[in-house]
């Protein structure tokens, strides 16, 4: 008799395919970001689909997840994107199925937004009202153009007070850049190191102070975990337990607090702009380019792979109606 392969509440069948999703994330060296999202994508459609095993469903049933997301979940472009990535990843890498078919699902297209960019005196207004270490990390976002995680994971190693630079490691399509680091900040960020050297030498002497090494470095450099020049610049403020290898470290300052501090202090502040830790990048691009900056020069900084994506900042540089005169203003 042949077996159903539909799976049931009890069938092990659907923890073995999430795990499989899970071991070739990571043996692709996905984000822990990536497999968390992967897998939640993976288990929607399957339940969505009423426990059906993905083997026996195509085209069809991946249109109508899709559509169900944007139809009944609202969900935006993006998130539907990010949705059909995840069933491609399922089918492609995990499952060894040729799928010409997914290639061909109709893509939901992304609205083409113009950043929200603070004047330089809304910036100096938001920064003088973030405080402690979510300030420092703001105004680093601002004075390099970093993106809110590559502020949270940067490194000691990693930030050359000699060259006022600062290496971004594994930033967005895992790639590395360089970009500034503000002189204006070096002076505080040597006494935050200063404390955040005092705090490591102590989980030493507890018996502490390793970090999360990328990928297979943990195991071709033992001892480098417990080095000070690998751990990060913004530690968090407790020891945690790593959702991987479960072992009891101190990671980087969650995202979401900076998120909340810079909210919070452009409400104070009295903007009326949408702002986030991103909203700083934005205008860092933007007033480089008011200062006469040169645009290659910017993308540069940014780690943009194509100008087109800088040139979005031009767009911003334009006073109302790309720079004409209102003819009311003309009476």
């Amino acid at each position: 008799m042949r077996q159903s392969s539909t799976l049931s509440p009890t069938d092990s069948n659907a923890p073995r395919l999430l795990n499989q999703v899970r071991d070739k994330i990571r043996l692709k060296h996905y984000s822990i970001r990536t497999e968390q999202a992967y897998t939640d994508w993976v288990k929607r459609f399957v339940l969505f689909h009423e426990k059906r095993h993905p083997r026996e469903m195509g085209a069809v049933e991946v249109e109508q997840f899709l559509t169900h997301l944007a139809v009944v979940g609202k969900v935006s472009a993006s998130t539907q994107n990010q949705a059909k990535s995840a069933l491609l990843f399922l089918y492609r890498d995990v499952l060894a199925i040729d799928l010409p078919w997914l290639g061909e699902v109709a893509q939901a297209k992304n609205a083409k937004r113009l950043p929200v960019v603070l004047t330089v005196q809304e910036t100096l207004r938001l920064l003088e009202r973030v405080e402690g270490t979510s300030g420092l990390i703001a105004r680093l976002l601002y004075g390099s153009g970093m993106r809110v995680m590559e502020g949270v994971r940067l490194r000691v190693k990693d930030i050359d007070f000699a060259r006022c630079e600062l290496i971004v490691r594994e930033g967005k399509g895992n790639k590395d850049r360089v970009t500034m680091l503000p002189q204006s900040l070096v002076e505080q960020l040597q006494r935050h190191l200063a404390r955040v050297k005092d705090l490591h030498d102590r989980e030493l002497a507890e018996g502490f102070g390793d970090v999360y090494m990328p990928f297979a470095l943990a195991r071709k450099y033992p001892a480098a975990e417990r080095e000070w020049h690998w751990q990060y610049v913004f530690p968090a403020a407790r020891r945690s337990l790593d959702p991987r290898s479960h072992v009891e470290r101190r990671h980087h300052v969650s995202e979401q607090a900076v998120q909340r501090a810079v909210r919070q202090a452009a409400r104070d502040a009295g903007l009326t702009k949408p702002v986030s830790p991103h909203t700083l990048r934005h205008s860092f691009a933007t007033h480089l380019l008011q200062a006469g900056c040169d645009i290659r020069t910017v993308q540069e900084l940014l780690g943009h792979k194509d100008v087109q994506t800088t040139m979005i900042y031009t767009h911003v540089l334009n006073r109302g109606g790309r720079g004409v005169a209102s003819p009311l203003d003309v009476l």
